[in-house]
Parts: structure tokens; C-alpha cells; sequence
């Protein structure tokens, strides 16, 4: 009875964390997406941070699990950022989002891209400068490009002019 047990619970955690893996879509229509990520930001006075990468990406899932558990990047990302899972799959490589963003995916996955209220990008960041080791993110890295990025850092005040 334990052994059942156990494997019902071990097959549970595995769904659920399957479940919880599903960041990309690879039958959403990306240029429509980007286009109202970049509406919404706009509206909000916000940057988009498109993530680059697929549920395939273990780096993809594991940036989502250091950015939603650490309390301070997850508020810089919610208030400064609109969050866009661009997808890059077999099912769906978004050839098109991807040219038009100057091929991210040039530097692997996951990639990010900054685009401002306007669509326009403002910056490209390959991932591995942002890791720690080969198993997680530098939380003080992440931090630092997500502030440097982000919308109030770009405002001439902050410079005295």
C-alpha cells in the first residue's frame, strides 16, 4: 500500500510540475501577442520583457522559477515589465517574431528581449551572462539587467537633465 501511495504521489508531482513548466504556446499568434504586450505597456508605462525559449528550455523554466520566487525581482519585473513567453519550438518556431527581433536566439535560449511602449527594441541580453554556475541564475545579476532595462532607468531625470 506504501509503495502505491508513493508512486501516485510521485506521479502527482510530476504533472503538477509539468503543469506549472507550460510558459510558451506554440499555437499563439506571437506578432498578435507582441502587439498587445507592447499596447498594455504603453498604456502602462512599462517595458516589455519578452522571454525567448520553450518549455523544452530547462534555463527557460528555471529563470521563471528564480524570477517569480525572489520577492524583489518579481516586483521590479511586475512594475516595470509586460512578461511575453515568445515561443521557439518544433511545433512553432515563430520565424517571423524572431526575424523582427534581430534573431535572438542567435545567443540559445532562454534569450531576452527589452522593447519599449513604442515596440522598439532596446536591448538583446544572452542569458548566460545572467547565470550562476550551471544550475541557476545570480539573482544579483538578474536584478541588475532588469534594472538597468527598465523604464525609469532610461528617464533623463535620473541623470539631472
Amino acid at each position: 500500500m506504501k509503495l502505491i501511495l508513493s508512486a501516485l504521489l510521485a506521479i502527482t508531482t510530476m504533472v503538477s510540475n509539468a503543469q506549472k513548466a507550460t510558459l510558451y504556446h506554440p499555437k499563439a499568434d506571437a506578432a498578435a501577442d507582441i502587439a498587445t504586450a507592447t499596447l498594455q505597456a504603453k498604456k502602462e508605462g512599462k517595458f516589455v520583457l519578452i522571454q525567448a525559449g520553450g518549455n523544452w528550455c530547462t534555463w527557460c523554466i528555471e529563470f521563471e522559477r528564480v524570477t517569480t520566487t525572489n520577492a524583489s525581482i518579481d516586483s521590479t519585473i511586475k512594475s516595470a515589465y509586460i512578461v511575453y513567453h515568445l515561443n521557439y519550438s518544433p511545433e512553432n518556431m515563430n520565424k517571423e517574431a524572431f526575424a523582427k527581433l534581430e534573431f535572438p536566439q542567435r545567443f540559445g535560449f532562454p534569450s531576452f528581449i527589452i522593447l519599449d511602449g513604442d515596440g522598439h527594441r532596446m536591448h538583446t541580453q544572452n542569458s548566460e551572462y545572467l547565470e550562476d554556475g550551471k544550475k541557476s541564475y545570480d539573482v544579483n545579476k538578474v536584478q541588475a539587467f532588469l534594472n538597468m532595462w527598465s523604464p525609469n532607468a532610461l528617464k533623463k531625470e535620473m541623470y539631472g537633465m
